[in-house]
């Protein structure tokens, strides 16, 4: 398959880049000024599972001209939009669009564009980072696994032909590459995942150690999280037994360092994603006649701090 992967950050270039290390046909799609630096510097990926230093191939949005096979979505919920009308050439009468996203509302937003048809669930898991001098740096505080996971499946369910397709496209990269036959569910676990540690991490302004540590901290972390199972089993997915215990462990880790990128975006004065987590989050959970103080609080807080960055 001819796979084009859109943005070439900590999301998009660590597993394109491992793509392309294993020899499939990867091509960048990126803004001009990161497709110079990949083609000066090369994609270079720092990780204690091996650094690689890539020559990728990369098109702007103005040299995207033909379809592919797999179109990789890796952007941040707020440049989606943009993203959007980016691939609109790369998307052919065949082409699957294989989303990394946070949260749920970008499948509507995909549908709506291009059509159900072309649209699969996608849920990623690694901690990585794009550094000043743009490598892909990945880190090992938060991962679920040492190298990485991507998992995919039809929206529907079914294990389709073209899905198994993908699957051997995938697979012996480099990460872990799973197809799912209920990637819903687990999008709504990493969407609560996220948006519990999201909510907390920012409306207290502390790594998880911190808040723990904090008179009361435990005991809101955990509220956080109980708001956010709330809103996904009002919609139909609630979440699993070992996916809630796992979250729980997570946000009440004496000592933890750990952080969600919400945070960490927050503190260097970047655009964030609280719209598409605590925002969709919220407006769901309202739609279901839910009382959602903690999560509330969360998002008019970062919505605040959005109002003043825009100014």
């Amino acid at each position: 398959m001819r796979l084009l992967v859109v943005g070439a950050g900590a999301v998009g270039g660590y597993f394109g880049g491992r793509l392309a290390q294993a020899g499939r046909d990867v091509t960048f799609l990126v803004r001009p000024q990161r497709a110079s630096q990949l083609r000066e510097r090369g994609l270079e990926i720092v990780s204690p599972n091996g650094n690689a230093t890539l020559v990728p191939k990369v098109v702007t949005r103005d040299e995207l001209s033909e379809p592919y096979d797999l179109v990789l979505l890796t952007v941040k919920n707020y440049a989606l939009q943009g993203a959007l009308d980016d691939i609109a050439p790369a998307v052919g009468a065949d082409t699957l669009i294989l989303p990394t996203l946070n949260g749920l509302h970008h499948l509507d937003e995909l549908k709506a564009k291009f059509g159900e048809s072309h649209v699969l669930g996608g849920v990623c898991i690694v901690a990585a980072t794009l550094d000043a001098q743009g490598r892909v740096v990945q880190l090992t505080g938060m991962q679920k696994l040492a190298y990485g996971e991507l998992a995919y499946g039809e929206l529907d369910g079914s294990r389709s032909s073209r899905l198994e397709e993908v699957d051997r496209t995938l697979q012996g990269a480099g990460f872990d590459a799973r197809a799912s036959s209920n990637i819903l569910l687990e999008m709504w676990e990493k969407f609560v995942f996220i948006a519990a540690l999201g909510g907390i991490t920012c409306l207290l302004r502390g790594t998880i150690g911190e808040i723990v540590g904090a008179p009361r901290g435990r005991e809101l972390a955990l509220t956080m999280h109980e708001e956010c199972i709330a809103v996904a089993t009002a919609s139909g997915y609630a979440p699993r037994p070992k996916a809630i215990e796992s979250t729980r462990a997570t946000l009440t880790k004496a000592g933890s360092s750990l952080a969600s990128s919400m945070y960490r975006d927050l503190q260097k004065g970047a655009p964030l994603e609280a719209d598409a987590i605590l925002g969709d989050l919220c407006d769901r959970g309202q739609a279901a006649g839910l009382e959602l103080p903690l999560l509330s609080a969360a998002y008019a807080q970062l919505s605040i701090y959005d109002s003043k960055r825009s100014r």
